[in-house]
């Protein structure tokens, strides 16, 4: 089944064959993409009232008896990028007018960062090995490894370690991220490698990042968010300094 980006595909190749006049006419194209996109991101949202929604501290809620609130958020977190429920958003929902702001803002951080996959997730591991938050790190590794975020530093960062043989960009992120959150603060050189290599934007994509993640660490560990069935804890505790 296709999904919102296979119609994007689609319509991008179809207007090139248009542009070469074998096809329809634009407008007309249009409108039946239109159509197909709107009918196939219908079929592939998931059934809100079909969610398993996790939780420990905070039991997991059921969508036929939340208020329209709640429903709402849901909605969007299915409708969104993430097209699920899982992670901070059981305990979210307990107050979703901010909730569903903080998934927003979330989503936006993570989908639309000036950052590539690859630097975004290395940020949210080294806050999610900070926090030992256990299902952030084990839903985010995942994600670093097909951002193209090598292995041995991801391996390094869980060890509390200064990851070896960085990009340029990589030791940028995380010089920045360690020292941010163990120093409150950064150096004038920290700052300036930062602004150098990830640009201005980048900076605040990545305090941004930063910030977001501390709250679902938060949120996980205050709930004792489970793992996926058959998952074991990766991250052991970091030596007291």
């Amino acid at each position: 089944m296709w999904g919102t980006h296979s119609c994007v595909r689609q319509f991008a190749i179809r207007s090139r064959v248009i542009q070469k006049g074998f096809l329809m006419r634009p407008a007309v194209l249009a409108a039946s993409m239109l159509v197909l996109c709107a009918s196939v991101f219908a079929q592939s949202k998931p059934d809100p009232t079909k969610i398993q929604l996790r939780g420990d501290r905070f039991p997991p809620l059921k969508y036929e008896t939340m208020t329209p609130e709640q429903q709402a958020m849901v909605n969007h977190l299915l409708s969104g990028e993430r097209g699920g429920t899982n992670g901070p958003f059981n305990v979210m929902l307990r107050n979703p007018q901010w909730g569903d702001l903080a998934q927003a803002f979330g989503g936006q951080l993570r989908f639309h960062s000036s950052l590539p996959p690859r630097l975004s997730e290395l940020a949210i591991l080294i806050v999610a090995r900070i926090w030992t938050a256990q299902y952030e790190w084990s839903a985010h590794k995942v994600q670093a490894l097909k951002g193209g975020l090598n292995l041995a530093i991801i391996d390094a960062v869980a060890e509390g370690k200064r990851p070896p043989n960085m990009q340029p960009d990589e030791e940028a992120v995380y010089t920045f991220t360690m020292e941010l959150l163990n120093a409150h603060q950064v150096s004038d050189a920290t700052f300036n490698m930062a602004k150098e290599r990830l640009t201005e934007k980048g900076v605040v994509d990545l305090m941004g990042l930063t910030g977001y993640y501390q709250i679902v660490s938060m949120l996980l560990n205050v709930d004792r968010y489970p793992l996926v069935e058959g998952a074991k804890p990766e991250l052991k505790p970091l030596p007291s300094k």
